[in-house]
């Protein structure tokens, strides 16, 4: 039985949607950090462009609440623009950081850069429907961009013979599905229309959030 939540006052404030939000990012977040854990294990190279002492104190710093996600050594590049900088053959940086901050970045901005939500809040059920579909096309990226030599720029699942290990398409279907769930239930209480966009995923653009 998982722990009781200590009530807040503050709680009051807030809707069963509010809640659900709150867990649908808090979940997506997590995820996010794993992958980029995940990463780091089977990339140990690229936290040393970052300068910092370890893996973990890279992703430490990813995650710092306080810093929203935007960070100078990335030139301003967040979200989506993080993800592509990561996965581009000239970046002569810290990849994983990149993708990571990315898409934890991407994730926050489509829940209006928030963590906490009451009644007064109403998020949109466009940018939740095409987070998801910019977490496909991470995914794609991730396991598909190459460097001239047509060597994998970051390396993620494994697919060795018989040896299968797709603990990355499984966190990051994870996200995809808490997105497109939470812009849902958005849409209901909106009353909008979600516009759904078909691409394939060889050529897909990164949509607006």
């Amino acid at each position: 039985m998982p722990p009781e939540k200590d009530f807040r006052p503050s709680d009051l404030l807030k809707s069963d949607i509010d809640i659900a939000a709150e867990v649908h990012l808090r979940e997506s977040l997590a995820s996010a950090r794993l992958i980029m854990e995940k990463l780091y294990r089977r990339n140990p190279r690229e936290w040393h462009q970052s300068g910092f002492a370890t893996a973990q104190a890279a992703i430490e710093h990813a995650f710092d609440p306080q810093l929203n996600f935007r960070f100078p050594e990335l030139n301003g590049a967040r979200g989506s623009d993080a993800i592509m900088l990561a996965l581009s053959a000239d970046y002569a940086g810290d990849r994983v950081f990149a993708f990571g901050v990315g898409l934890a970045g991407m994730i926050f901005l489509a829940y209006n850069e928030k963590l906490q939500f009451y009644l007064t809040d109403t998020l949109d059920a466009q940018k939740l429907y095409n987070c998801s579909r910019n977490v496909e096309i991470a995914a794609w990226k991730l396991a598909n961009a190459r460097d001239a030599q047509g060597a994998l720029l970051l390396l993620s699942n494994e697919l060795n013979g018989e040896a299968r290990n797709l603990s990355f398409e499984r966190e990051l279907g994870k996200i995809i599905a808490y997105q497109d769930a939470m812009a849902q239930v958005a849409a209901q209480k909106t009353n909008r229309v979600i516009r759904r966009v078909v691409q394939t995923l060889a050529t897909a653009v990164f949509l607006p959030i």
